[in-house]
């Protein structure tokens, strides 16, 4: 027997009667036969794991821009992160694991350069508008023609809050999300002398744990135990409202506070001028230009492609007088 079929009905006989099941996914948007070793969700998995958007993610900001230290969350060990978050949800609820952990994977493929900063001044600038959840969709179908099945496109597009994901696998994403950039952000803002963990808020801290070590492990298994069973991945109400309090915090303190203020500006300028100058087909590589939709989506899918790096040598080289270059 082919490897696949044995884990397709490994699958079918382990998992929960809500979960996914890679046999009875609703396929692919072009037609490929299938694997002999691989189910379709792990074969998403591969795909998004050996793609360029995925290694870029290296070179992506999180939330601190240029940080001095190698111990800051990246783009890439965010990602890594929330997969692994939502693999323990998955397996702790008899949820396909495979399915969560490759949409973990993509779900952040189509963010832009320097974090959420870069993402605002995308949305401002283009008259299409940018997300980056939407923006990952666009990488993982046109840039990176990767052909991944509907349900992982679906847990891709809806991991944001407002999303409403169409698998459980989804939802566990969704939810890992939160999780973990929560946990990490304060640890890396603590790390930054952005914040004290004393000025962390008491309530949620009573609540949730005094360390990110405990605060993760506590939240998984609520959410396990809240949502066993059940069509819906989520927290039980008192606990949900402590981890809302305290992301609320996070952007008070953090995300819009006064540590990076300056940096936030420079980065808002440099985003725009830059996709204002590739507005100009000739600043457009041929893959982007040739692409065939509107200047303005071309030049949007390259800027947001950037990593941190290759945008300030591309502002260098295509907005700045040749004079003022470093």
């Amino acid at each position: 027997m082919e490897t696949r079929l044995m884990l397709e009905e490994t699958e079918m006989k382990l998992l929960s009667p809500l979960a996914a099941k890679s046999a009875l996914s609703a396929g692919r948007g072009v037609f490929e036969e299938k694997c002999k070793f691989r189910t379709e969700f792990q074969r998403d998995r591969d795909r998004i794991t050996h793609c360029k958007a995925f290694r870029r993610l290296t070179h992506k900001t999180q939330v601190f821009i240029s940080p001095e230290g190698d111990h800051y969350r990246t783009r890439l060990t965010h990602t890594l992160e929330v997969a692994q978050v939502a693999r323990a949800l998955a397996r702790n609820l008899r949820l396909n694991e495979d399915l969560a952990e490759a949409i973990a994977l993509g779900h952040d493929l189509g963010h832009t350069p320097f974090g959420h900063i870069g993402e605002h001044a995308l949305n401002e600038a283009m008259p299409m508008g940018f997300a980056h959840n939407e923006q990952s969709i666009r990488t993982v179908e046109i840039l990176e023609k990767l052909n991944l099945t509907k349900e992982t496109l679906d847990g891709i597009l809806n991991h944001r809050s407002s999303g409403k994901p169409g698998t459980l696998e989804g939802q566990c994403v969704r939810l890992a999300d939160k999780i973990a950039y929560i946990n990490h952000d304060i640890d890396d803002a603590i790390r930054a002398g952005a914040l004290s963990p004393e000025e962390l808020p008491k309530g949620p801290v009573e609540v949730l744990g005094e360390t990110g070590r405990k605060r993760i492990g506590f939240l998984i298994g609520s959410a396990v135990e809240e949502s066993y069973g059940k069509s819906l991945v989520a927290l039980p109400g008192p606990i949900e409202a402590a981890m809302r309090e305290l992301r609320s915090f996070l952007f008070e303190n953090v995300y819009d506070g006064e540590l990076q203020k300056d940096e936030r500006t420079k980065t808002y300028r440099l985003v725009t001028e830059l996709y204002e100058s590739c507005l100009d087909k000739r600043n457009l590589p041929p893959e982007y230009a040739c692409l065939g939709c509107e200047i303005e989506r071309a030049a949007g899918d390259f800027v947001a492609g950037m990593t941190d790096r290759y945008a300030l040598r591309a502002y260098s080289e295509l907005v700045m007088p040749v004079s003022w270059r470093w």
